[in-house]
């Protein structure tokens, strides 16, 4: 699949979706994002911006990472979806229907991620 890819970012921190988001483009990817951060503002991006990768953290106020994903699952079974997060208490393995969970300290792994998750 060839860019610019559509990710969309389910965090409520407009700061830390725009860390990803320059973890990403400084790793030279092309793609276009859409935030949300709520559960009907996920629903929208779904269904309006198509994404090719959805990037979620765990915890937010009032949704969580485990519903955006129960979204994402029931609107695209196949939809590459990773975790991130800023706990430093996670488990070793994401559920096994997540592609990665990482470390929002730690982007350095996620434009290689996406490059495996993308085909690009």
């Amino acid at each position: 699949m060839d860019g610019p890819w559509r990710i969309l970012l389910v965090d409520d921190s407009r700061d830390d979706a725009e860390l990803t988001e320059i973890a990403l483009r400084d790793a030279g990817l092309a793609f276009h994002c859409r935030r949300a951060d709520t559960a009907d503002a996920v629903r929208a991006a779904l269904a309006e911006f198509d994404p090719h990768l959805v990037i979620s953290d765990l915890n937010l106020p009032g949704f969580s990472g485990g519903e955006a994903l129960e979204l994402v699952r029931a609107h695209d079974p196949a939809l590459p979806f990773v975790f991130l997060t800023g706990s430093l208490f996670v488990v070793d393995e994401p559920p096994a229907d997540v592609h990665g969970l990482l470390l929002k300290d730690d982007l350095a792994p996620l434009p290689a991620l996406v490059r495996r998750l993308l085909g690009g």
